[in-house]
């Protein structure tokens, strides 16, 4: 019974609710490039395809720039 109380008081308690807030804004901000990048491609000219090509580089070097410690 004592680890059923543990555990519930572990669901309730907020530690580590910033870091998952945190990734779910960076999943969204990732999928609205992706979306961004999929309709600019779309596009036939030159410029929306130079504009997707940058975004693409832009997310590319910030994600190589991310380190774990």
């Amino acid at each position: 019974m004592h680890a059923i109380a543990r555990l519930a008081a572990r669901l309730r308690s907020e530690s580590g609710q910033g870091t998952v807030e945190y990734v779910g804004l960076i999943l969204l901000v990732a999928l609205l490039m992706v979306g961004m990048v999929a309709a600019l491609k779309g596009f036939q000219g030159a410029q929306g395809l130079e504009l997707a090509e940058t975004i693409v580089d832009k997310i590319r070097g910030a994600v190589n720039k991310v380190t774990f410690k």
